[in-house]
């Protein structure tokens, strides 16, 4: 069986591969305006409480960092999970983003082993089957590394404000039942789940020609799948 490459050997690499590069793209662009401004802004925090300015390299491994990146981070990759493991099972009348009502789905059919698969259906047995929901179990570890990361920088934030005002320190377990924690982690949460429910409704009647994530132009609305 022939792959794309094959069939198509006159694509470059950017345009095989032009989504995955501009969004990492835009990743780097936006992770480093967001540490030189939060580097200036921590700073200025520090100065107003009377502590000295940190460099710009000791900021990228502060807790004030690993706070405002891990934080987001974790409520992507929640999206991302619940998005891939509740369309498995729920359906929207109308939503691109949503399986068939009624017709079986090619996603839903059982890996069959042939020359052009990859190797976990070769192999079968245990692989195959971590294969098959590889996807999400991969979206749920990185949603908990960005949880724990997420965890330790805003508990080691509050731990130095706490010291700076003579309190004490927030232990593991007091940090976890701290408002401030779960409120930064709530915020992010519920955008997350409104972007999702609005591009599932908005697909029902709205259109981007072109796009791999809208129904045809012309698709009558009541069309579910793209």
């Amino acid at each position: 069986m022939n792959n794309d490459d094959d069939k198509h050997p006159r694509h470059g690499f950017f345009y095989r591969n032009g989504l995955t590069l501009t969004f990492l793209l835009l990743l780097i662009l936006s992770l480093g305006g967001q540490a030189y401004t939060g580097w200036l802004e921590h700073n200025e925090e520090l100065s107003e409480k009377g502590g000295a300015a940190i460099s710009f390299l000791p900021y990228l491994v502060s807790n004030h960092f690993l706070e405002a990146t891990f934080e987001n981070w974790e409520s992507e990759f929640l999206q991302m999970v619940s998005f891939v493991c509740l369309t498995i099972w729920l359906r929207q009348k109308g939503s691109a983003e949503s399986k068939d009502l009624d017709k079986p789905e090619e996603v839903d059919r059982e890996p069959q082993p042939h020359p052009g698969a990859p190797w976990p259906v070769k192999k079968g047995g245990l692989i195959l089957a971590l294969y098959k929901r590889s996807l999400s179990l991969v979206f749920l570890l990185l949603f908990m590394v960005s949880f724990v990361l997420h965890f330790k920088g805003s508990r080691g934030d509050y731990n130095v404000e706490q010291r700076a005002m003579h309190k004490p320190s927030a232990s593991v377990g007091e940090y976890l039942l701290n408002k401030r924690f779960w409120f930064e982690s709530f915020q992010n949460w519920q955008s997350e789940f409104m972007s999702v429910a609005a591009i599932v409704f908005l697909t029902i009647y709205l259109r981007q020609q072109g796009s791999s994530q809208s129904k045809p132009v012309d698709a009558p609305h009541s069309q579910t799948g793209e």
